[in-house]
């Protein structure tokens, strides 16, 4: 039997990561790199290996994902988002714990748009009386 990979989608902001898990012993491939070559010095192993930790599934996992839009902290937090939705599916009992750390839910905040005569989303020109 070959091994059982597992597909989930995971978003934040414009970033969005396409993840596959599979039985293994820990290794993270991030568009075809190593995650730490990948993401490079910012602090993100605590964020990915957080649905792991949670789930007390550490290194029991290979990860393939690809990542694209958006900067890498989104696409660290699209990551995460991603392996916790094929988690849950890889193995329905690790829902409730999921659930509970609140990484099923897609953090769904996005930059306001600009509005026309206005310096920016809320910010206004400086108003003068005369």
């Amino acid at each position: 039997m070959a091994q059982e990979q597992t597909y989930a989608t995971g978003k934040r902001k414009s970033a969005v990561a396409r993840v596959w898990i599979s039985p293994g012993s820990g290794q993270m491939a991030v568009n075809k790199k190593a995650a730490a070559e990948y993401f490079g010095n910012i602090y993100f192993e605590p964020k990915v290996a957080l649905p792991f930790s949670v789930t007390e599934t550490l290194e029991q996992y290979d990860v393939k994902a690809t990542v694209c839009g958006g900067g890498k902290s989104a696409q660290v937090d699209a990551l995460a988002h991603g392996i916790s939705k094929a988690l849950q599916i890889h193995n329905p009992e690790l829902r409730d714990a999921l659930k509970k750390a609140g990484l099923l839910t897609r953090d769904s905040r996005v930059k306001e748009r600009k509005k026309y005569g206005q310096r920016g989303a809320r910010a206004r020109f400086q108003f003068s009386k005369r």
